[in-house]
């Protein structure tokens, strides 16, 4: 797993094992920043919810976003995000929260731009993630919600005020992608 575009391009990451983290593959990655890079006008604020290894919140940094908030339960988790984000030297644009990620979206207090969610597949709340999210603060009607999950749990076209605006599916990956309001 590396870092595939931008200043940090070609770090290698470490990502934990024998946890539930499942990592984006490059190919799912690049759909990804792809699609960011067409619909997202701005990349100030990033928040990576699942962090796993940092590994899309550090892949945002390294391409010109300006800071990341990482979100991940697992201690594990949050201390590889810390070694990763210092091998990469993006960790003076970041903060790691080791906390659940519904707790996160109660104490965050900013907007954010991008928000990437990379939950483990066979987590069947995500849905109400979703939701939560919609109606918090740090969701504004200029973001951008990636949502990465399992083709055999299809998310809705829509949670509360955030409405799907693309769908892509990439091997056993989909990604889906949200706003407040959608764009033609």
């Amino acid at each position: 797993m590396r870092v595939i575009a931008g200043k940090a391009k070609g770090h290698h990451l470490k990502f934990p094992k024998g946890t539930v983290t499942r990592p984006a593959t490059d190919l799912v990655k690049g759909a990804i920043f792809s699609v960011l890079e067409a619909i997202a006008e701005n990349w100030e604020r990033v928040l990576d919810l699942y962090s796993g290894s940092g590994a899309l919140g550090i892949e945002a940094l390294s391409r010109g976003a300006e800071h990341a908030d990482f979100v991940d339960r697992e201690p594990r988790c949050c201390a590889i995000i810390k070694e990763n984000l210092v091998k990469t030297r993006l960790d003076e644009q970041a903060h790691v929260y080791c906390c659940n990620v519904n707790k996160a979206i109660t104490f965050l207090d900013k907007e954010y731009d991008i928000i990437l969610m990379d939950p483990p597949y066979s987590d069947t709340s995500v849905g109400d993630v979703i939701t939560t999210l919609a109606s918090s603060k740090i969701t504004g009607k200029e973001s951008v919600v990636v949502v990465t999950h399992s083709p055999r749990l299809p998310l809705s076209p829509s949670y509360a005020s955030l409405n799907r605006i693309k769908e892509y599916r990439h091997g056993d990956s989909c990604i889906a992608i949200y706003r407040k309001e959608a764009v033609s």
